[in-house]
């Protein structure tokens, strides 16, 4: 899925760089950008840790405090095939939510590894705000240029390093 928050276009058109690189290529950097962003915003989402139902309610265990509600829609994804899937809260606590299910199996306790997840809705959409838009532009631009750069620092045209710290060159009185 091609990135939002920044679009290739929009990258494109802020680096200058025309149809020079590939899509692949620039949407990389899009997207690399987008889910940098993405880790610092707030998604209504909890890991879920651990699960186990009886035959007729599914409990599962975050790993902090949530925030859901008995009678809010959540959304679990893997978790497992009976857990997980649009689901109604019935029961809360500090850790764990319960909700219905149908199954011909008890299951106890156990942890879920890797773990799952669970998530809410928000009332927020991240990709039509503008500070957000430019936040993730301003990353991919680093990225891009990042990217373009030597990773040796400055090299002088006769290949030898020219920063002063490699060269132990003396910059004013002081020597570094």
């Amino acid at each position: 899925m091609p990135a939002t928050y920044v679009t290739e276009a929009e990258l494109r058109s802020a680096l200058g760089i025309g149809a020079l690189y590939t899509s692949a290529v620039v949407e990389e950097v899009c997207q690399a950008a987008e889910n940098i962003d993405k880790a610092k915003l707030w998604f209504n989402k909890y890991s879920v840790v651990a699960h186990e139902s009886t035959t007729s309610v599914a409990t599962i265990y975050t790993d902090q405090i949530h925030d859901f509600i008995v009678g809010q829609t959540v959304t679990v994804e893997n978790a497992g095939a009976k857990y997980n899937g649009s689901k109604t809260v019935t029961e809360v606590g500090d850790y764990y939510l319960k909700y219905t299910v149908n199954n011909a199996n008890a299951e106890v306790k156990n942890a879920l590894v890797p773990w799952g997840i669970v998530y809410g809705t928000t009332h927020i959409d991240y990709e039509t705000l503008p500070e957000v838009n430019l936040a993730t532009l301003m990353i991919a631009v680093d990225i891009w240029q990042a990217r373009q750069a030597s990773n040796a620092g400055g090299i002088s045209p006769d290949f030898q390093p020219s920063h002063p710290i490699v060269t132990g060159k003396q910059i004013g009185r002081a020597h570094v």
